[in-house]
């Protein structure tokens, strides 16, 4: 499997972290140096190993922040 290659841009905030210091995320993240995207997921301690997670374009993550809104 070919190694990925992320640069975390900006940490935007954390949602959550469980007993063992894992902290979910979301981050605004480069990945494989292309253009950055928003993404949310779980991170180790010192961000050297990650669980699985979604990653959203601009245009996703303002979609989903107006369904979010509508959330009563």
């Amino acid at each position: 499997m070919a190694d990925i290659k992320y640069e975390i841009i900006e940490t935007i905030g954390v949602l959550s972290e469980s007993a063992k210091g894992w902290k979910r995320e979301l981050n605004l993240i480069s990945w494989n140096g292309r253009e950055p995207k928003y993404d949310l997921r779980d991170w180790s301690e010192n961000h050297e190993k990650m669980g699985k997670g979604v990653t959203l374009s601009t245009e996703e993550i303002a979609s989903l922040k107006i369904l979010i809104s509508n959330i009563e």
